[in-house]
């Protein structure tokens, strides 16, 4: 799709411009975007602590049904509470690792959507998942959903530069 064509789809997807530098980890395959990796920076410097976001429309939707019948909850009840502590720290730092060297402003802070236990938002588990994220809840997710457990199309990469391309 190209860095312009992946920026005006995920403006589309997200319904606003994105406010920090992306780049789509995870399409469908007809090439929409299905995940995004965010900058841990906003473009104004602002912390990002969600490094994942999930994009597409049909995911998020069944994500949304599933909170709304309890799924956090469920989903912290179900998983190792050992396992998810492992998986933040493993998000945190893969996040943190991707700030600017020489930043000296406020940094983003928790695990998988910004928490530091716990589960806060199965959206930004599942899309931690679909990037090839070890996580529990993730998993959890897709079998709840009932999804084949396969992955779209991952394509990872290099984090972009604070302020490079979309601005989720």
């Amino acid at each position: 799709m190209g860095e312009a064509g992946d920026t005006a789809r995920v403006t589309a997807l997200l319904g606003r411009l994105p406010r920090a530098g992306f780049e789509v980890v995870v399409r469908a395959a007809s090439g929409d975007p299905v995940v995004v990796r965010n900058s841990p920076l906003l473009d104004d410097g602002t912390p990002m602590p969600t490094r994942y976001w999930l994009v597409d429309p049909g995911l998020r939707r069944s994500v949304d049904r599933l909170e709304s019948r309890g799924g956090v909850r469920a989903a912290e009840q179900a998983v190792d509470p050992g396992e998810l502590a492992a998986a933040h720290l493993r998000y945190a730092a893969e996040r943190d690792s991707a700030v600017p060297g020489g930043w000296d402003g406020p940094l983003p802070s928790g695990g998988v959507g910004g928490t530091r236990r716990g589960v806060k938002c199965l959206h930004a588990h599942l899309a931690w998942h679909l990037a090839g994220g070890d996580d529990p809840v993730g998993r959890w997710v897709v079998r709840a959903l009932g999804l084949d457990g396969s992955r779209p199309a991952a394509r990872p990469g290099p984090a972009p530069p604070a302020g490079a391309g979309g601005r989720p």
